[in-house]
């Protein structure tokens, strides 16, 4: 077999099959890793790297083959993955998305990221994303935007892979990495998934270390992988997980082994169907889509329940209050006087004031701005605090509902991926993508995104699943019901 079969041949494994192969001896991690090294460098065009650490993958992979043949692999012993633009990584810039941060070399490692590199997987890179994961498109990035490999049938425009972790989806859809991380504080993970044909997971809140990861909303980021199928997102986020001293909202939880949910039968288990998420002007595929993943759940043994979640329609705003207030706190510490940029002036304001405007891109200052008036004098009761009560109200919905039903089913978008520019002048609009995704984030539960099919113009549609507080496995359980019957195999023609 020749080399360029050899390397298309590597590309197609799933991670699941790459592992396989590698203890099998039948490839090794260096010929696996130079494959998606030579991927990597060819899908430039996709924006979906702001920096490609090729020399560091090289060394890993050698590293994981002498534990190879060793036989000490570790769970995830010779897999390339794509690492998100906020986890912090030694001696590797780490920016954020954000010109603030552009130069920044963290001294030391996120908790995410050195659990993986324990567990033998290899960096190919960090990914690109929306600035301080500010934003549902990937456009609001200090490095450009990325580019979705899929497109739509006989067209020639660039679509969105969504966003935050629009480069950790890109790069997974595009094969120029196994896995990536990514990470959800309102359906950042989920949404770029359900836009580019992968699997995207955000765990229970506190399940990943948060520590080394750059802030946005502190209540609501989680760390979680994006992959090709729900096993591989199991394999990953198992690595991923554990309690972390570091982090002061890590839980102590066991992490079990996910992988061994994936194909269990969902033979009686009761899915909840809320039907807050019936919306006005929802895209008529959606709701097919929606009701096509209901009878596969039916045929693979599931009782289907109708249920009610009464506050979903606060869920938007209370996001938009809540996250913008601890993201404008959050950021307080970028002011040019520590690290990253700093710009000049006569006086200490000044700097400060010239700092974050050049520094922060449109979309940041506007949260920042939010975040600051809701916080402030005279506004605090009325927005804060009261957008806090209505968490906790949401948070109730979900207990209650779960009280009779095992998992829930729900659309992953409102709509399919959109073309790059076509919502950028509309903040609302772009906030909107969020709609089905935010209130996993308000409530802290696991919610998987699975790809359930295409849509007219043959771009690819999710289908999410949201579970109980710490029941990942019945998520994956229920996810890979959906992908078995759904049985999505469609992938992007090469353009880039």
């Amino acid at each position: 077999m020749d080399t360029a079969t050899l390397a298309t041949d590597l590309l197609d494994l799933t991670l699941a099959d790459a592992l396989e192969a590698l203890k099998a001896k039948k490839i090794s991690a260096t010929e696996l890793t130079e494959a998606y090294i030579t991927a990597m460098e060819g899908g430039r065009a996709l924006n979906a790297y702001t920096t490609e650490t090729p020399d560091k993958a090289r060394e890993m992979a050698k590293a994981s083959d002498a534990r190879l043949a060793k036989g000490e692999a570790g769970l995830l012993e010779g897999i390339p993955l794509g690492i998100k633009e906020l986890f912090c990584t030694e001696g590797v810039e780490t920016n954020a998305g954000s010109k603030i941060l552009k130069g920044f070399v963290p001294p030391y490692e996120s908790t995410v990221t050195q659990n993986l590199w324990d567990a033998g997987a290899v960096m190919l890179g960090k990914l690109n994303m929306d600035e301080f994961a500010m934003g549902s498109s990937n456009e609001t990035s200090a490095f450009g935007p990325v580019a979705n490999p899929w497109r739509a049938q006989g067209s020639n425009g660039t679509f969105t892979p969504g966003g935050s972790s629009g480069g950790s989806a890109s790069a997974v859809a595009g094969l120029m990495c196994l896995g990536a991380t990514g990470s959800d504080t309102g359906g950042s993970i989920r949404q770029p998934a359900a836009f580019t044909g992968t699997v995207g997971i955000k765990p229970t809140y506190g399940r990943c270390s948060r520590f080394g990861m750059v802030a946005f909303a502190s209540s609501l980021d989680q760390a979680g992988p994006i992959t090709r199928t729900v096993k591989d997102s199991a394999l990953m986020l198992q690595a991923m997980c554990g309690h972390d001293e570091k982090d002061s909202t890590s839980l102590t939880a066991e992490v079990p082994n996910f992988a061994a949910s994936c194909g269990k039968s969902i033979k009686g288990m009761k899915i909840g169907i809320p039907k807050e998420y019936r919306m006005d002007g929802m895209p008529a595929e959606i709701e097919t889509l929606w009701s096509q993943g209901i009878a596969w759940l039916k045929d693979a043994g599931a009782e289907i329940v109708d249920v009610s979640l009464p506050h979903t329609k606060y869920a938007l705003p209370c996001y938009y209050i809540i996250a913008p207030a601890e993201a404008s706190s959050n950021l307080a510490r970028y002011d040019g006087m520590r690290f990253g940029y700093r710009a000049e002036g006569k006086t200490l304001a000044e700097v400060y004031q010239n700092t974050r405007s050049e520094g922060f891109g449109e979309e940041v200052k506007r949260r920042v701005m939010i975040g600051t008036y809701v916080l402030s004098a005279g506004y605090y009761d009325a927005y804060y605090l009261r957008a806090l009560k209505v968490r906790r109200r949401i948070a109730q919905d979900f207990d209650e509902v779960f009280k009779s039903v095992d998992a829930l089913l729900t659309p992953s978008t409102p709509s399919a991926a959109f073309q790059l520019g076509e919502r950028s002048a509309d903040p609302i609009s772009m906030y909107l993508n969020d709609i089905f995704t935010v209130t996993g984030n308000l409530a802290g539960l696991p919610g998987i995104s699975v790809p359930a099919g295409l849509d007219a113009q043959g771009l690819p549609l999710g289908l999410q699943v949201l579970g109980r507080a710490l029941d990942e496995e019945t998520v994956f359980a229920v996810g890979s019901a959906l992908e078995r019957a759904a049985g999505f195999a469609a992938k992007p023609e090469k353009w880039w």
